[in-house]
């Protein structure tokens, strides 16, 4: 789909340089006498390539879409947790799923070397199996029509349950990066208090000084873990945060769910949540005990 998606936003943005390009020429042709000509014919061709290209673009892309909503409708039955990787571009994302996970992904030093979100089952320390999704890598100043193309590859991201933001601790610019990695997040309408981890990863490109010093500094802050995803270093512990991070801590509610959405309550009694049940007139009073993932499920059933 991230394929298609950047395809289709090239297209358009060849479009309207298409259209500057042969007003310059036409402007030109004025000045020196010219009127009508070849040109006019030729922009209409190229026109309507691009057009017939960007249509069957938007047609394969619907069906791709489709079968995309399938799966994540399909994965919402499934009760395990989703992690995303997000971070700048070669920041070391797909090493780390790689070594996550034991998966042979892409891990190229290129820009968009992710397009579509691939995912794999991670068995934490505790047991708990997770899914972990990785996606396309960010640039600084993403033309708006990439911003678009990649919003649907990214809305991996809008549902997960935690989001490891990966860093390349090694690189110059990493704060401005960071910052950059931030302020995308934002505009897909990532919430500033979503679940979070912070890996700095690349260790073994610094120099030993400096990769101890930054393992003292990442061990002073909350959520930041150093690691290096070529070698491993530093796994065990971040494998540990993803399990304590997604230990909810439970709260209790009560629901009135009317007798003709017995979906829903076969589907709490499913998860194991029902704590006490009473039949009344307007339908099932049930008094549940459940994680908040487990709420948002059943919130968006």
């Amino acid at each position: 789909e991230g394929v298609l998606q950047v395809e289709m936003a090239a297209l358009s943005y060849q479009r309207t340089r298409l259209v500057r390009a042969w007003t310059h020429l036409e402007r030109q042709r004025g000045g020196l006498g010219f009127v009508g000509g070849p040109g006019e014919t030729q922009i209409e061709a190229d026109r309507r390539a691009i057009d017939e290209a960007i249509t069957r673009i938007k047609r394969q892309l619907s069906k791709v879409v489709k079968t995309r909503e399938l799966h994540r409708a399909s994965r919402k039955k499934v009760p395990f947790p989703v992690v995303a990787l997000v971070g700048y571009t070669n920041a070391g994302k797909s090493t780390l799923f790689n070594r996550l996970t034991g998966a042979r992904v892409m891990a190229k030093d290129m820009l968009f070397a992710t397009l579509d979100p691939t995912m794999r089952s991670v068995e934490l320390p505790t047991g708990q199996e997770i899914i972990l999704s990785d996606t396309v890598g960010f640039i600084s100043d993403l033309p708006t029509e990439l911003v678009a193309a990649f919003r649907a590859t990214l809305e991996e991201v809008l549902d997960a349950d935690l989001v490891l933001h990966v860093r390349d601790i090694s690189h110059p610019n990493t704060e401005e990066q960071a910052q950059n990695v931030a302020g995308i997040l934002e505009q897909l309408g990532v919430a500033e208090d979503a679940p979070m981890i912070e890996v700095w990863n690349k260790l073994d490109l610094l120099a030993k000084e400096d990769r101890i010093a930054t393992q003292e500094k990442a061990a002073r802050q909350k959520d930041v873990y150093a690691v290096s995803a070529l070698t491993g270093q530093g796994m065990d512990d971040l494998l540990s945060a993803i399990a304590d991070a997604l230990t909810d801590p439970k709260t209790e509610r009560e629901l009135l769910i009317p007798f003709s959405e017995g979906r829903k309550r076969a589907w709490l009694f499913q998860e194991g949540v029902v704590t006490q049940e009473d039949q009344t007139e307007e339908g099932f009073k049930l008094t549940v005990l459940w994680t908040k993932r487990q709420e948002k499920n059943f919130r968006e059933m």
